[in-house]
């Protein structure tokens, strides 16, 4: 029996950040699909993801904005935001996401959470890929 990876979107604008969270992502098991922008992502489209993480600060789109794009054709999707700004998130713009991390950010406790909703949302309901 093959086993299917569960598919983690990575959305950032530092390319060195991106490459950082493949190498991390594959490590523990995995797939990733890394975009340099919002744009790119949703260009591409989010069928088949298990998982979004998105970097808040990014030229055009911002993380805010593309979570909320994304709940409205995937719901039930585990998203979660990174930032390298010292401010706190935005309560109101961040419901709905599953988690907030701070860069530099834990590795051990990023992929403990991504795990969690993994298993919550394989539980709760197959994605259609």
């Amino acid at each position: 029996m093959i086993e299917i990876r569960p598919v983690v979107a990575v959305v950032d604008d530092d390319p060195r950040l991106l490459e950082s969270l493949e190498d991390l992502l594959e490590s523990a098991g995995y797939a990733t699909r890394s975009f340099s922008s919002a744009q790119a992502l949703l260009i591409s489209g989010t069928s088949g993801l298990d998982v979004l993480i998105t970097d808040i600060g990014m030229p055009g789109m911002d993380g805010f904005e593309l979570c909320q794009v994304v709940k409205k054709v995937r719901p039930d999707l585990p998203m979660f935001l990174i930032t390298g700004r010292h401010e706190i998130a935005d309560a109101d713009r961040a419901q709905g996401v599953s988690g907030l991390f701070r860069k530099p950010f834990d590795a051990q406790e990023m992929l403990a959470a991504i795990g969690d909703a993994v298993r919550k949302s394989k539980n709760g309901g197959e994605h259609e890929s």
